[in-house]
């Protein structure tokens, strides 16, 4: 439940935000997280709210809140105020009376605390008492972060209470930030000790979630679920399937493994309009468990509002309706008015941008520090390029930085597929399938310049280390008649019609 921690990742798929539009409207709240369609592969998982989530009010009003939302299920955590005109915070310590009363707000609202947590006991006496709260409430879980060499007697009381211990991870330095060490401390302990699987903490402590929970197969218990903005210290919660964490594969893996406890949403950060990204992240968690399993994992299940209809993207809002996601927007109009193009050189065909072999496009509109993501598609040996920060149209060789696009190989590993043209190549070389869609991701943020291609990060370069004319800092020549480091660090963006059939589709861009 702690703010915290570092890193950058390969796998981020930002942004079936960026992929599948920019619109977030809030709806409503009153449907309930736990009901969805059945179908064959969907196990029964249930979505449940950590209270934490909810911490800037006393335990009565969050549990109205909470039942409001939808949910049934939630995981208590010690210190909350209770609210209700009663003095004293909830806590495996409070008396009976508190605990009964507690119970009975539950029960006034069909609700079900299902597990408590984080929290620890200093000793024997203590954990005892941790499990004989539980068991009051008739909870299945108990989430903690015991030292590893408490662990087997912890074991052993889980047992005789019929409790089970959840093992938690917080970031970078806790004990379990690493699944691998969490999974080795809990693997000889018998049933009744897992972990509780802390999605955003991994991102914070720069593992991917989605391989995390493929490690931990057969040992979660449960989950604190979350999508943060990046992979780093300072990441923020933001609506599931908006953010960089793989909300969608997440839920797949869950899904492909069977599991069926309980996935808990925490939002860690307090945003302004918090319970409507609480209610468009349990939308997101019902179409993903309603939604064909291959849909799911290829990104074809947009959170709440987005559309993959980009013409539905510049309509005006409803008189009334909230205000637009801020975030990712189309980065072409329907009518291409914001581009400039020679007549007849591109087209819209069914929201498909194709190039008609008559010059480049470039948009009206100027980018510095930015997200972009759009889908291209090409032919055998098909040429083409992005180009971004163009302060000049006309010499744009020397004045935009290109993100190659090719299908099949090349001589020079600068001049493959994803490379920043004579000036980085990719970490590897994917591959590009004639007549198949593929997926940009690219970020520029000052000096530096990420791509992702197909969900994989393969460059990461900081143009500051390119100090002399016609030289890369590994010592090969490139092309460009200035250091690359003197590069405008803003400008347009284009589309390359190099000649070759190429098609492009989902262009999206979130200004930084």
């Amino acid at each position: 439940m702690l703010p915290t921690t570092p890193t950058s990742k390969r796998r981020s798929r930002l942004t079936l935000v960026l992929a599948t539009a920019g619109l977030l409207i809030f709806a409503g709240c009153n449907q309930d997280p736990d009901t969805r369609p059945a179908t064959a592969d969907t196990p029964a998982m249930e979505l449940g709210i950590q209270l934490w989530t909810l911490r800037e009010m006393p335990l009565l009003a969050a549990l109205d809140t909470a039942r409001e939302l939808g949910f049934r299920t939630v995981q208590l955590y010690p210190g909350q105020n209770l609210g209700g005109g009663l003095e004293g915070r909830l806590h495996h310590t409070m008396s009976a009376e508190l605990r009964d009363t507690v119970r009975a707000w539950l029960e006034e609202r069909n609700m079900t605390a299902a597990s408590y947590g984080v929290v620890g006991g200093r000793d024997a006496e203590e954990w005892r008492r941790i499990f004989d709260f539980a068991v009051a409430f008739g909870m299945q879980a108990v989430a903690s972060e015991p030292p590893t060499s408490d662990l087997p007697w912890i074991a052993e009381l889980a047992a005789e209470a019929g409790i089970q211990v959840a093992v938690h991870n917080h970031p970078p330095p806790t004990r379990y930030a690493d699944p691998e060490t969490a999974l080795a401390a809990v693997a000889d302990l018998g049933p009744h000790v897992g972990i509780c699987a802390d999605t955003g903490h991994w991102m914070r402590g720069g593992h991917d979630p989605v391989e995390a929970l493929r490690l931990a197969e057969g040992r979660i218990i449960e989950l604190h679920f979350k999508d943060l903005d990046e992979f780093t210290r300072q990441a923020r919660d933001v609506p599931w399937g908006t953010g960089v964490g793989d909300a969608a594969g997440m839920i797949a893996e869950l899904r492909r493994q069977g599991f069926s406890g309980v996935v808990y949403l925490e939002y860690e950060y307090q945003s302004d309009r918090l319970l409507e990204e609480i209610a468009a992240s349990a939308e997101f968690f019902r179409r993903a468990l309603a939604a064909d399993l291959d849909d799911l994992v290829a990104g074809r299940v947009p959170p709440r509002g987005f559309t993959f209809e980009a013409a539905e993207l510049w309509a005006e809002p409803v008189s009334g309706e909230e205000a637009r996601w801020p975030g990712a927007q189309p980065l072409l109009r329907p009518d291409l008015s914001n581009a400039e193009f020679r007549s007849g050189a591109w087209e819209w065909e069914d929201d498909v941008l194709v190039a008609r072999g008559r010059g480049d496009l470039w948009t009206s509109e100027s980018y510095g520090d930015f997200v972009l993501s759009l889908e291209f598609k090409t032919v055998e040996r098909g040429n083409s390029g992005v180009f971004i920060r163009v302060s000049d149209t006309v010499d744009w060789l020397h004045h935009a930085i290109e993100i190659q696009i090719l299908q099949g190989g090349a001589g020079n590993p600068k001049h493959v597929v994803g490379a920043i043209y004579d000036i980085a190549e990719p970490s590897r070389v994917l591959p590009v399938v004639p007549g198949q869609w593929h997926r940009f991701v690219i970020r520029a943020e000052g000096p530096r310049i990420r791509v992702q291609l197909d969900g994989e990060w393969i460059v990461d370069a900081n143009l500051d280390h390119w100090t002399e004319a016609g030289r890369n800092p590994d010592g090969t020549p490139n092309k460009f008649r200035h250091a690359y480091r003197d590069m405008a660090r803003e400008g347009r963006i284009g589309l390359q019609d190099h000649g070759s059939a190429i098609a492009f589709r989902n262009l999206f861009i979130e200004p930084l």
